[in-house]
Formats: structure tokens, sequence, C-alpha cells
């Protein structure tokens, strides 16, 4: 079967012009519309070099299938899954290619009621209507386009998930990279009782600080600087289209995703006691201790955003959580969000009194966690078939990928969907050597 260059399994991603550009960009608002009989569709657009033009042919395209398209211009993913709803929209399409280097942009697809279009609920189809040639008919009538600033709608939805009377006056280091957040941030900071210390804040297309993604531990120093410098309460850094953020304790330490979601179903699980949380396979046991401890319900998933909010949506979840920043809301559209997180931990420290570092290190001294090491592979399946074979002996599953537990330890391994790299996530129980020595061991086997 044909394929282009750049459909993957949640998105379009790709190099522009070579892999992804107007000609593209149009064919798929056209073949979008088509299949999903469209009549009224949701844009924005990041601060890439190449969004604005994708994004003229992308409206090109959804227009002239018929479709009136609302566009929100500059935004962050997030935007686009309030928006949807918010339009009463068919579908919504956001131009980004987050955290990826300059030259590559993207589309993140979702359909009505924010529902995700990922390659097997989508994306094929569309690919295989470009392929084919097959983009259904030009519209008698035209779609018309409306630009909309929606920014005080979304920014008051943002209000139930925090309450300013409660919440502490913290110093917060705020991180945009350059990225899309920036705005966001500014109109939101009035409502807020705490001080934001603005780093790299406002949209730049030339990511003079480089492209926005923390999990660079090179990208990560500014924010640590700037919480020394000012003796921060905590620090907070955003991907380029922000609907993934990344937290720092007061000391200038960066805290695991594992353990955010940790502090976020504590959180949740405080207003809506005895509820469902989601939570993906990599890693676990901190998890289920703390939903177990809060009274809830741990449900697991298999990772990915389209997995999480289709199990999300299956047992009526109210908080989904990814090792990997994505945390989902079931009153957020049961969407991803880089806003909700950076309210909750600040309202949740100021409930319950502590600092981050008291609120995580005790989950980091009882489950110390390896961090996802990522490993570039010719053949990752025929790896994770090696190291089947030699840890027999544990308790094995296949959610996603490998995962083998044993009393005191456990790891999962797993392929990337867009690249060809094995991913190992290893815990312990309070055990911090022994984390070491067994990412050692399954390290050598990966690479050797």
């Amino acid at each position: 079967m044909n394929t282009i260059p750049g459909f993957k399994a949640y998105d379009i991603r790709g190099k522009v012009p070579s892999e992804l550009n107007t000609d593209i960009a149009y064919k798929i608002g056209r073949a979008y519309v088509t299949l999903l009989k469209c009549k009224k569709v949701v844009i924005g657009h990041d601060i890439r070099k190449s969004s604005v033009e994708i994004s003229d042919a992308l409206t090109k395209g959804l227009i002239e299938a018929g479709a009136d398209v609302v566009d929100l211009g500059l935004c962050g993913t997030e935007m686009i899954y309030f928006g949807t709803p918010h339009f009463d929209a068919d579908g919504g399409i956001m131009i980004t290619a987050s955290h990826n280097p300059p030259e590559y942009n993207g589309l993140k697809f979702v359909k009505r009621g924010s529902v995700p279009m990922g390659y097997e609920s989508g994306l094929k189809d569309v690919e295989q209507m470009i392929l084919k040639g097959n983009l259904g008919e030009v519209a008698e009538t035209k779609g018309s386009v409306t630009n909309v600033d929606i920014m005080n709608e979304f920014i008051s939805s943002l209000k139930k998930f925090y309450n300013k009377e409660t919440m502490k006056p913290f110093k917060v280091v705020v991180n945009a990279g350059n990225g899309c957040v920036g705005p966001a941030l500014d109109a939101i900071e009035s409502d807020l009782p705490i001080e934001m210390i603005k780093v790299f804040h406002n949209p730049d297309s030339d990511f003079p600080n480089g492209v926005p993604n923390p999990l660079l531990p090179e990208n990560r120093k500014p924010t640590i600087d700037a919480i020394k410098k000012h003796n921060a309460d905590l620090g907070v850094a955003w991907d380029g289209d922000y609907d993934r953020c990344f937290f720092f304790d007061e000391n200038g330490n960066f805290i695991e995703g594992y353990y955010i979601v940790g502090i976020l179903a504590k959180s949740i699980l405080k207003k809506y006691p005895g509820e469902n949380i989601v939570h993906d396979p990599r890693l676990t046991w901190n998890t289920l201790d703390e939903v177990k401890k809060a009274g809830g319900v741990a449900v697991e998933s298999k990772s990915g955003h389209a997995f999480i909010k289709e199990k999300m949506r299956e047992v009526n979840s109210v908080y989904g959580g990814e090792m990997s920043a994505h945390h989902y809301f079931r009153d957020n559209n049961y969407s991803d969000s880089g806003m909700i997180p950076f309210l909750l931990i600040p309202q949740l420290m100021s409930d319950e009194n502590k600092s981050l570092s008291e609120l995580v290190n005790e989950m980091i001294e009882a489950y110390p966690c390896s961090g996802e090491i990522n490993t570039t592979l010719k053949d990752p399946a025929a790896k994770i078939d090696e190291i089947e074979s030699l840890y027999t002996d544990g308790r094995i599953d296949y959610v996603d990928g490998l995962s083998v537990e044993y009393s005191d330890w456990r790891f999962n391994i797993r392929m990337s969907n867009t690249e060809p790299l094995l991913r190992l996530n290893v815990e312990t129980k309070g055990d911090k050597e022994l984390m070491k020595t067994k990412t050692e061991e399954l390290l050598a086997i990966i690479r050797k």
C-alpha cells in the first residue's frame, strides 16, 4: 500500500517542504471535509515560519470543499480542543510540529466533540483519498472564513480548575520557550495571585533559545537558573504548542512526568472522590498507590493520546495521565492540556501547605524510576522478543509493548509509534541502587 511521508500514528508531521507543503495541506483540507462531511471546521496554528502558508493552503482546501472555517490564528493545541465544541464545529485542525526542529511542521486533527482522529480513525482514509486523487467535488458554494479571538472564553473555561481565593501568592518561573503559551499566560495573569517570572516569553519563529522541548536536559537550565536567581516556589516550562508542561521544584529539580501523574490524580480525587483515573503502563506503581490512597480507581490504558482519550470516555474517567507529560481532563472535553496542570499544582501546594518537593519526594523515594531512555535500533521488534526470552520468570503483560514485573522491580519496553526507537522504563520499590543496576542490565542487552 502506498503511503505519504509525514502521516503518523496520531498526526501528520514532516519536514517542510519535502514531506509537508502547501499542496499536501490543500489536499488534506479537501479530503478531510469530504470524509467527515464537515459544515464547519475550527483551525489554528503555532509560531513556526511555515505555519501561516500551510494554514492558508489548508483553508483553501476546506472552503473549496464547502466548509466554513473558524480561524483562531496563533494559538495552542488545547484551544482547538476547546474551540471545536465551543463553536459546535464538525472538526478541528491545529497546525503545529510541537517540539520538533524548526524545519518541521505538522497537523493535529479532531472530529466533532474533540474526539481524536489518528491514523486508524480517519487519517489513513485521508491519505488514501489523496493518493488516489479522490478528494471529493469542489463545492458550488465555497465556505466562508471567520477570524476569531477566543482567548477570553478559553481562559474563562480554565477557572473551574482553581480557586484564586485559596491559592497562595507563589512566585512561579514560567518558561514559554518562545512558543505559543506566552499570550495565554498574559491573559490569565491578572486572575491569579501568583507572581510570574517570565522566561523566553514572546512567541518567536526563529526560536533563538532553541526549540521549546523541556525534555532536553540542555533546555532545562534557563528555568532552573531563574528559579534559583528569584528564589521561586516552582518552575513550569511548556512545549511549542503548550499541550504539555513540565515542572521544577523550588530547588530547581526537574520532576519526572510520572510523579506529576500521581500528584494530579491526588489533586483531582479531592474534588471527585471514588472516580476512575486512567494511566499508561510504562511506569505504574506510584500511580496505583496514590490513586488507591486517595480513594480512586486506577484504569490502565495503552500509551498515546488516542488510546487514553478512548479509554477515558469508555470508563467516564475524570483524569488521565501519561508519564510523557500529557494530562487529560473530562472537564476539558477529555483532552490534554498544558494550562490545567499549571493551575492545579499551585492549588494543591496551597491546599496541603506543602512545597512541590514535599509533595513529590515521598513518591520519588518510594518508587525510584529510570525515566524514559530511548535507543535508536534497526529492528526494535526483534530486540523486544530477545528481552522477553530472557525475563520469562516475571509476570508479563502486553498492554503496550512488553511489561515484566517482579516483586521489587518492573520494566516496560516499547517501540515508538513514530520513530525507529526502543523506549525503556524501569522502576523499583524503594531501591534506587536496584533501579540503576537493572536499568544498566537492560541497556546492555538493548545496545549490544
